[in-house]
C-alpha cells in the first residue's frame, strides 16, 4: 500500500501559476480557472513574454497569460477545427490555421472579428510561419502547396507545389528571408520566402517529418520524425551553414515524437532541446551530446 500511495502522490503534483509545486486536495489546492477551449488543444505558441496563443478542436482561438493561467481573449471565426497558431515574438497579431482550408489574423486589441483572411488553399493548413516584422505570412496545406501573403494587404505572393509535399509543420528563421519546411514525404526543406524556391534539401529520413524548429541565432534547425515500437521516433539536429549537414540525432522515444523545440539557453545553461512523443513523455536533451 505504501508504494501504491507514493505513486499516487507524485503524479497528483501541480505546478502553480507562481512555480511554487502543491499537491492537489486540502493541503495545497493548485488556483483553478475556466477552460480556455471546450475540445482538445491542437496547438500553442509563444505571444509575448507573459502570453501564449492557443487553438482548438472547439474551432476557437484564446490568448492567456502563462502568469496567471487566466484566458484573456478568445477570437472566434473559423468554421472547423484550428489547427496551428503563431504569431511573431512581442507582435499584437495572431494567426491562425484550420481545417476550413484558410487562415485567420487577429488582433490583440481588436474587439470585432479577424483584421485579415488568407484563402486560398484547397485542403487542410497545416503549416504557419510569420517573419520577424510580422509583414509576411507563409502557410502550407495538406494540398502539397507553399504560399506567400502580404499580412496588409491579404494578398498571395506567390504559390509553389511539389508533388506529395504534405506540409506538417512550417517555420521562420530569425534575421533571415529563409522558412523551414517538414513534410510527410520525409523531408525538410529550405524555403527561400523572397522567390518562394526551394534553397536546399535535407536527406530523407526514413519517416514522416512531424514538426521543425530553428535555434535564436539561426544556425540550427530541428526536425522530428513519426515512429512506433521504438522504430524512428527520433529528432534531428541539421546545420543551417554552409555545410548544412546532420549534427546528432536524438533517440529514446518509442512513438511519433510529435514536437520538438529549442529551449531558451540560460546562463550557466548548456544548450538544450526538448522533445514530446505519442509515448506520453516530454524528454529534454543536451543538445550537442544527445544525452538526456
Amino acid at each position: 500500500m505504501g508504494k501504491l500511495q507514493s505513486k499516487i502522490n507524485f503524479h497528483t503534483t501541480k505546478y502553480r501559476a507562481e512555480g511554487s509545486v502543491g499537491h492537489s486536495g486540502p493541503a495545497g489546492a493548485s488556483r483553478q480557472h475556466s477552460p480556455a477551449h471546450s475540445d482538445a488543444v491542437t496547438s500553442v505558441a509563444a505571444l509575448q513574454p507573459d502570453l501564449c496563443v492557443s487553438g482548438g478542436r472547439d474551432k476557437s482561438v484564446a490568448v492567456c497569460s502563462w502568469r496567471s493561467g487566466a484566458a484573456l481573449r478568445r477570437f472566434i471565426g473559423h468554421e472547423r477545427e484550428v489547427t496551428k497558431v503563431t504569431s511573431a515574438l512581442d507582435s499584437s497579431r495572431v494567426f491562425s490555421a484550420s481545417r476550413d482550408k484558410t487562415v485567420m489574423m487577429w488582433e490583440l486589441h481588436r474587439t470585432s472579428g479577424p483584421s485579415q483572411h488568407f484563402p486560398g488553399h484547397d485542403l487542410v493548413v497545416t503549416g504557419l510561419a510569420v517573419s520577424p516584422d510580422a509583414s509576411q505570412l507563409c502557410t502550407g496545406s495538406r494540398d502539397n502547396t507553399v504560399c506567400k501573403w502580404d499580412t496588409e494587404t491579404g494578398e498571395c505572393l506567390g504559390r509553389a507545389a511539389i508533388s506529395r509535399n504534405l506540409v506538417t509543420h512550417l517555420c521562420w528563421v530569425p534575421g533571415e528571408p529563409y522558412v523551414i519546411q517538414t513534410s510527410e514525404d520525409k523531408t525538410t526543406r529550405v524555403w527561400d520566402s523572397r522567390e518562394l524556391q526551394v534553397a536546399h534539401t535535407f536527406p530523407a529520413k526514413q519517416h514522416i517529418q512531424t514538426c521543425c524548429d530553428v535555434s535564436q541565432d539561426g544556425r540550427y534547425c530541428l526536425s522530428s520524425s513519426s515512429g512506433s515500437a521504438g522504430h524512428g521516433a527520433e529528432a534531428t539536429l541539421w546545420d543551417l551553414r554552409q555545410t548544412r549537414a546532420r549534427v546528432c540525432e536524438y533517440k529514446g522515444h518509442f512513438q511519433t515524437t510529435t514536437s520538438c523545440v529549442f529551449l531558451p539557453r540560460g546562463p550557466a545553461l548548456a544548450p538544450s532541446i526538448a522533445t514530446s512523443s505519442s509515448d506520453s513523455t516530454v524528454k529534454v536533451w543536451d543538445q550537442y551530446t544527445a544525452g538526456r
